[in-house]
């Protein structure tokens, strides 16, 4: 008896996965969400090389693009994608009325709750592992053979985490409001809002450790004793936000007992330079930046699933 209702759970869990995935393939908005992404991972492959080409300069091999670059997409698609995925996964049920025929069938509102948080996962993963492996052929082809290619998959891991952070606001939102505009609209300005405050907050106050506990980028530190990616930074650079998991996994990978030193932009003698705040291991930077992104999206998908576990429904 209990074999057959673990079944017919399981089996009434994949329907909700597989009619969520369908309405995920169908929307209009993540097939143009997929172009973007392309679009955006394209630019980072050809900019390089067509500034190469207009100032005559040849175009250095590197190694590490693909590695260091990962999906191409950055925090604004990462953030897009969330907006995308789950904007109206739950709100849109209610504003279409498909939620009264939905909660008609043998399934619980826990159940259409988890089976929607799946199917986003697996929506996710599958956008991501494409991205992944246009990028890898792209970064190979435009800057030559690629390093530490094996740990793509941390790369992966990292994006995924970080995306789902702006998922669980994202429907967190939509849940609340019942309303994909407002789901929409409201991480939107939170989003913005972050992006143009965090390198204010970053580069000129001495309370940029704040960021390290916000989504987003946070604030950027470099890797003690690494050679710069420019000329005007001392080290190769960590952003300690939930945005940049996955660069600094990579960069634990390979430096993994190194040091992050913190500075902020301040007046010395009359002239701007760069004043030390901290320094911190890497291994805490790393640790502290999952467990931040773990945090909020338990918090904010325990506010959506409550919400939607509480919401009245009117036929």
């Amino acid at each position: 008896m209990n074999g057959k209702t673990s079944l017919n759970w399981k089996t009434r869990f994949w329907a909700v996965v597989k009619y969520e995935l369908l309405w995920n393939i169908r929307k209009k908005k993540f097939l143009g969400m997929m172009v973007v992404a392309f679009t955006l991972a394209t630019l980072s492959l050809v900019l390089p090389a067509l500034l190469s080409n207009m100032t005559g300069q040849p175009l250095k091999q590197n190694p590490d693009y693909v590695i260091g670059t990962g999906a191409g997409i950055g925090g604004l698609g990462m953030f897009l994608f969330a907006v995308v995925v789950v904007m109206n996964s739950i709100s849109g049920e209610f504003e279409s009325g498909t939620i009264v025929p939905l909660l008609t069938k043998p399934v619980s509102r826990t159940m259409v709750f988890l089976g929607k948080l799946l199917a986003a996962f697996i929506t996710l993963l599958s956008a991501y592992a494409v991205l992944f492996i246009y990028m890898t052929v792209g970064g190979t082809i435009v800057y030559g053979p690629q390093n530490n290619l094996h740990l793509l998959p941390l790369t992966l891991l990292g994006t995924l985490l970080s995306t789902f952070v702006w998922i669980a606001i994202v429907l967190a939102i939509g849940t609340i409001s019942k309303s994909s505009l407002i789901a929409a609209l409201g991480t939107f300005g939170i989003f913005m809002a972050l992006t143009i405050s965090s390198p204010i907050i970053s580069i000129f106050t001495d309370q940029a450790w704040v960021l390290n506990y916000i989504p987003g980028s946070g604030m950027t530190g470099y890797i003690n004793g690494t050679n710069p990616q420019t000329p005007y930074t001392p080290g190769i650079a960590v952003a300690t936000g939930t945005d940049n998991i996955a660069a600094t996994l990579i960069n634990y990978v390979l430096y993994p007992s190194s040091d992050v030193t913190f500075f902020k932009i301040g007046a010395l003698r009359g002239q701007a330079q760069l004043v030390e705040l901290y320094t911190e291991p890497l291994s805490t930077v790393l640790a502290r930046s999952i467990l931040v992104a773990l945090a909020y999206i338990a918090i904010f998908v325990s506010v959506s699933w409550y919400a939607f576990k509480r919401a009245q429904i009117l036929e």
